[in-house]
């Protein structure tokens, strides 16, 4: 069975998102369980850690299919230390607002070496990162995102997600959520070669790693390493590999979160991907 929901808004607080995926009929969804843009939030409030279990119960969403993001500033492999301690402050803080909502995994952008560090010493960084953090947490699962490899970015071959996960002490608690857009334009040809590419994922990763899923057609071309995202079926993916996704039960009991940027298709696209069951 497959979990659809969207990256909801939490706006008025946590315990909205719920309400906001009913809405479009999902069975997943993402939220931010603070202000992505800012470093530093203020504690989730008794008041809503509550009202926001108490609207997961009464919308009958499970912590499984529920894929919490965390802030675009923060860079687990920074080069410099300033931001690397920085990072991993804002990370440890995101894990622990997971925690206390419940929420049993956190997804994230692995990093970026700002052309000053090799690949290796990022992805051993954010390796690193991630141990710090999961030492000092219990419960929730780092998911690392795989990304189109835009500017500095790490995270953009299935290696690299390897790279990382093999230098996690506790592999019970690490996973990868996929970004349907990030792997077409990083150069993984999933329209012509499906099968070769989640089988490449397959034998470099593995699936027992997979955890999430972020479903987005692309504006942008294959291997361009541009991060554009576009509504089902209106990019360059195409209606066909959806399609075929939602009938692989590999991708099944997981969040499957829709990223795409009309919010009020977002019901539509739903209903849409479920026909193709």
């Amino acid at each position: 069975m497959k979990f659809i929901g969207a990256h909801v808004s939490a706006g008025g607080g946590v315990e909205q998102a719920p309400g906001n995926a009913h809405e479009i009929e999902a069975n997943a969804f993402a939220l931010f369980t603070k202000n992505q843009r800012q470093w530093v939030a203020k504690p989730l409030s008794d008041i809503s850690i509550s009202l926001f279990k108490e609207n997961c119960e009464k919308y009958g969403f499970d912590s499984r299919y529920i894929l919490p993001h965390d802030s675009y500033l923060i860079n687990l492999g920074h080069p410099e230390e300033e931001g690397l301690q920085k990072s991993r402050a804002a990370f440890l803080d995101e894990m622990q607002r997971c925690e206390e909502l419940g929420l049993k995994l956190l997804n994230f952008h692995p990093g970026s070496h700002l052309n000053k560090i090799s690949v290796e010493t990022c992805l051993d960084r954010v390796a690193e990162s991630i141990n710090m953090t999961l030492a000092k947490t219990k419960g929730v699962t780092a998911v690392i995102e795989n990304t189109a490899g835009q500017g500095s970015n790490v995270g953009n071959e299935f290696w690299q997600l390897k790279h990382i996960i093999d230098r996690v002490e506790d592999k019970s608690r690490v996973g990868v959520c996929l970004d349907t857009c990030h792997t077409f334009t990083a150069g993984y040809d999933i329209v012509n070669e499906y099968d070769k590419v989640f089988g490449e994922f397959d034998a470099t990763v593995g699936f027992g790693y997979l955890r999430g899923i972020h479903l987005n057609d692309s504006k942008k071309t294959m291997g361009s390493r541009v991060d554009r995202h576009d509504s089902i079926g209106k990019g360059l993916i195409g209606l066909d590999f959806f399609r075929r996704f939602m009938q692989d039960e590999r991708f099944n009991d997981m969040p499957v979160i829709l990223e795409t940027p009309d919010e009020s298709l977002w019901a539509e696209e739903i209903k849409l991907l479920r026909s193709f069951e």
